[in-house]
């Protein structure tokens, strides 16, 4: 059930977009083993639909800002591997076209009761209760 959302600028090609996803989708898997249930999400800006302190980015590199939804994950080791992954990914992905050095990679952390899927809680599936459980055992 991890969700990943990039906004990033335009610019990278079909094949880019794919290597990216499945490094970033990985990354994500390796710390949560929940696949097949890992979406990512890529949201594409021209540098005239972003601004830093106030100023367009214009046809400066912008800097990829990126958001993980997700539930908790006790395991801070995990968290700094999977970070490191999709950070080295991005840099890959986005070389020459955005400013790579600076991404900021949010981790939004929900418990089960937090969260809905197939209109119940993720809290009332023991399968998911299990899973989590499990996660947060290491």
């Amino acid at each position: 059930m991890p969700q990943f959302f990039i906004e990033a600028p335009k610019g990278i090609g079909h094949e880019a977009k794919q290597q990216l996803m499945s490094e970033v989708t990985d990354a994500i898997e390796e710390a949560y083993r929940m696949r097949p249930d890992i979406q990512v999400w890529l949201r594409e800006y021209s540098g005239d639909d972003v601004a830093f302190d106030g100023r367009l980015y214009g046809d400066e590199p912008m800097r990829p800002v990126c958001f993980l939804e997700a539930p908790e994950l006790a395991d801070e080791d995990a968290s700094r591997t999977m970070t490191k992954r999709i950070n080295d990914a991005i840099e890959v992905a986005y070389r020459g076209i955005a400013n790579t050095e600076e991404t900021l990679i949010l981790m939004n952390h929900y418990p089960l009761q937090h969260a809905g899927f197939q209109g119940r809680l993720q809290s009332d599936d023991p399968a998911v209760v299990e899973a989590v459980k499990r996660l947060n055992e290491r």
